[in-house]
């Protein structure tokens, strides 16, 4: 028989339904028909560790246990039992299913599940700031860099309550520095980011935006949210997104990538209702450079580069890289490490913006270079590096204006 691979290899339909877990609670008599119905249509992979978890959960409220383990081992028995009461183990806590995954697993309850997750975060984290941190509303608007940010928040124990905006899909280069599978490729960005989400924290309670933040969604975004996170590339979506966090007192924190380093921008609305958007660095004007108007690639670079981050503040690497989009790369490059970089600082700020510690109202730089590179911060490194930056800037601004006068 002749074998047709062209008719076989059809791509499958991608699945545009919004990733979300089944959670079962056998107390109620129909979640137990419905489980009973899932495992019968889809024979999942089931993982059962409630045990485990358990006796996690018991030693967290008995630490002293962890030491005298026969001890610890009478106690907990006598806790299981009473904690099951007179039902079955398996009929304690609830079930959950990953349907991307085909996967049933049996966990703690919410308060517990969350307890255990970050049993190790204690101290660190003091309880009640856990607390503020896991209820919080995060919006993030941008799944790149932002997809960090997202895992990163999720990963420490914030934000139950996170909506996710992006319009794109995941395709190969992004897989240099968002932390996904190739199995993941053409898959919406929300999608991929809510799937990590959930398989991290099956309570969490996720919107999701795969159409982006709009001019007509915006509001809706923003309304609501303790702190606005902004990793989008569209330049007037920005400016309107610092727009509404102004009009509702909602600070906002950004993170740019800089070669191996990034760049923290916070602007504290809630306490500083009268900053300028961008702490001023764009100008009064930005608006009206960007607003109705459709920009080249390199005016974009321009604004970013010039106004937003400060040529004087872009490393050695990324200026060069700069001046060759265009001619050996089609775009400014980014690097997966500045991502997880920019991922844990902004992290920290927003935890930090939540919970009421002390943080920077203005800028941050995270310099790996500073950091590790010998003399870097030395005065004869930095008169270096201000020459090249003053070479870089006119070579770039020149090119500028040549594709511009080109382009007429």
């Amino acid at each position: 028989m002749a074998i047709n691979l062209k008719h076989q290899l059809v791509p499958t339909i991608p699945d545009l339904t919004p990733p979300r877990p089944d959670i079962f609670r056998l107390s109620a008599a129909n979640d137990e028909t419905r489980l009973h119905n899932l495992i019968e249509l889809h024979h999942p992979r089931i993982i059962d560790t409630y045990v485990s978890q358990l006796k996690e959960y018991f030693v967290l409220q008995h630490p002293a246990l962890h030491l005298d383990p026969p001890e610890r081992d009478r106690q907990f028995a006598d806790f299981q039992r009473a904690h099951v009461g007179a039902g079955e183990p398996y009929q304690a806590g609830v079930w959950v299913y990953l349907p991307w995954r085909n996967t049933l697993l049996h966990l703690l309850d919410d308060d517990a599940y969350q307890e255990v997750r970050t049993g190790r975060n204690r101290n660190l984290i003091p309880a009640e700031e856990q607390r503020a941190y896991y209820h919080s509303t995060i919006a993030i608007g941008g799944l790149s860099v932002g997809n960090s940010i997202a895992l990163s928040i999720v990963l420490t124990g914030g934000g139950k309550h996170l909506r996710l905006a992006d319009p794109d899909t995941l395709e190969l280069t992004n897989l240099n520095r968002i932390r996904a599978s190739v199995t993941d490729l053409a898959e919406p960005k929300v999608f991929l980011t809510a799937r990590q989400i959930y398989e991290l924290d099956p309570y969490a309670d996720l919107t999701l935006y795969p159409q982006g933040i709009t001019v007509e969604n915006i509001e809706e975004f923003c309304t609501g949210a303790v702190v606005i996170i902004d990793e989008i590339d569209n330049l007037a979506i920005k400016i309107h997104l610092r727009q509404q966090a102004k009009k509702q007192r909602t600070p906002v924190v950004m993170a740019t990538d800089n070669g191996d380093s990034g760049l923290l921008d916070i602007e504290r609305h809630d306490l500083q209702p009268d900053i300028s958007l961008f702490h001023g660095r764009a100008g009064d004007d930005i608006a009206e450079q960007v607003f109705g108007k459709k920009l080249p690639l390199p005016v974009i670079g321009q604004i970013i580069g010039k106004q937003l981050v400060g040529y004087d503040l872009i490393e050695p690497r990324m200026q060069r890289s700069l001046l060759e989009i265009g001619r050996t790369i089609p775009t400014w490059p980014q690097l997966g490490g500045a991502a997880l970089l920019n991922g844990v600082a902004v992290a920290a700020a927003v935890r930090k913006i939540i919970t009421k510690q002390p943080v920077i109202d203005n800028r941050a730089v995270l310099s790996l270079s500073s950091w590790l590179i010998p003399e870097y911060d030395q005065p004869v490194q930095i008169s270096l590096r201000k020459k090249d930056t003053a070479k870089f800037t006119r070579t770039y601004e020149a090119n500028i204006q040549g594709y511009l006068s080109a382009s007429k």
